[in-house]
Protein backbone atom coordinates (compact mmCIF):
# COMPACT_ATOMS: atom_id res chain seq x y z
CA UNK A 1 0.00 0.00 0.00
CA UNK A 2 1.58 3.07 -1.25
CA UNK A 3 1.91 6.30 1.05
CA UNK A 4 2.25 10.22 0.50
CA UNK A 5 3.55 11.57 2.83
CA UNK A 6 3.37 15.31 3.64
CA UNK A 7 5.99 17.47 5.19
CA UNK A 8 5.31 21.31 6.29
CA UNK A 9 8.30 21.57 8.54
CA UNK A 10 11.79 23.01 8.06
CA UNK A 11 14.03 19.52 8.72
CA UNK A 12 16.41 21.85 10.42
CA UNK A 13 14.23 23.10 13.16
CA UNK A 14 12.63 19.35 14.10
CA UNK A 15 12.98 15.71 13.12
CA UNK A 16 9.79 14.97 11.57
CA UNK A 17 11.18 14.57 7.97
CA UNK A 18 13.74 12.20 9.58
CA UNK A 19 11.09 10.36 11.08
CA UNK A 20 9.55 10.14 7.71
CA UNK A 21 12.47 8.46 6.31
CA UNK A 22 12.54 6.03 8.62
CA UNK A 23 9.60 4.42 7.85
CA UNK A 24 8.80 5.29 3.90
CA UNK A 25 8.41 2.12 1.69
CA UNK A 26 9.76 1.57 -1.75
CA UNK A 27 6.43 2.50 -3.01
CA UNK A 28 5.64 6.10 -1.13
CA UNK A 29 6.47 9.40 -1.61
CA UNK A 30 7.14 12.58 0.00
CA UNK A 31 5.59 16.18 -0.41
CA UNK A 32 7.42 19.17 0.70
CA UNK A 33 5.27 21.98 1.63
CA UNK A 34 5.60 25.35 3.39
CA UNK A 35 9.16 25.60 5.81
CA UNK A 36 8.93 21.48 4.65
CA UNK A 37 10.45 23.03 1.19
CA UNK A 38 13.55 23.54 2.97
CA UNK A 39 13.93 20.13 3.23
CA UNK A 40 15.28 20.31 -0.90
CA UNK A 41 18.49 21.04 0.99
CA UNK A 42 18.31 17.94 3.19
CA UNK A 43 21.20 15.08 2.29
CA UNK A 44 18.89 12.23 3.39
CA UNK A 45 16.27 13.20 0.94
CA UNK A 46 19.08 13.07 -1.85
CA UNK A 47 20.43 9.42 -0.94
CA UNK A 48 17.37 7.62 -0.25
CA UNK A 49 16.00 6.94 -3.41
CA UNK A 50 12.21 8.29 -2.52
CA UNK A 51 10.25 9.79 -4.64
CA UNK A 52 10.12 13.60 -3.45
CA UNK A 53 7.85 16.03 -4.71
CA UNK A 54 7.28 19.76 -3.52
CA UNK A 55 4.90 22.67 -3.61
CA UNK A 56 6.09 25.24 -6.56
CA UNK A 57 3.88 27.81 -4.71
CA UNK A 58 6.11 27.02 -1.65
CA UNK A 59 9.32 26.84 -3.23
CA UNK A 60 9.15 29.67 -5.21
CA UNK A 61 8.44 31.68 -2.42
CA UNK A 62 11.55 30.79 -0.38
CA UNK A 63 13.27 31.36 -3.23
CA UNK A 64 14.67 27.70 -3.75
CA UNK A 65 16.13 26.14 -6.64
CA UNK A 66 14.58 22.54 -7.89
CA UNK A 67 16.78 19.81 -7.69
CA UNK A 68 17.28 17.00 -10.64
CA UNK A 69 15.94 14.68 -7.87
CA UNK A 70 12.65 16.44 -7.86
CA UNK A 71 9.32 17.51 -9.16
CA UNK A 72 7.25 20.06 -8.64
CA UNK A 73 3.71 20.48 -8.08
CA UNK A 74 1.02 23.13 -8.04
CA UNK A 75 -2.40 23.10 -6.40
CA UNK A 76 -4.20 20.91 -8.53
CA UNK A 77 -1.09 18.31 -8.88
CA UNK A 78 -1.05 18.13 -4.89
CA UNK A 79 -4.82 16.75 -4.79
CA UNK A 80 -3.93 14.72 -7.80
CA UNK A 81 -1.11 12.74 -5.93
CA UNK A 82 -3.49 12.65 -3.21
CA UNK A 83 -5.79 10.43 -5.64
CA UNK A 84 -2.74 8.82 -6.87
CA UNK A 85 -1.57 7.33 -3.69
CA UNK A 86 -3.87 4.73 -1.45
CA UNK A 87 -2.82 7.05 2.00
CA UNK A 88 -2.29 10.45 2.58
CA UNK A 89 -0.34 11.14 6.21
CA UNK A 90 0.58 14.67 7.11
CA UNK A 91 3.54 14.89 9.60
CA UNK A 92 2.22 17.65 11.33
Amino acid sequence: MSTLHVVSHSPFSDSRLDSCLRICGAEDAILLCGDGAYGLHAPALQTKGIKVFVLAEDMQARNLPLPDWADSVDYPGFVQLSLDYDKVNSWL
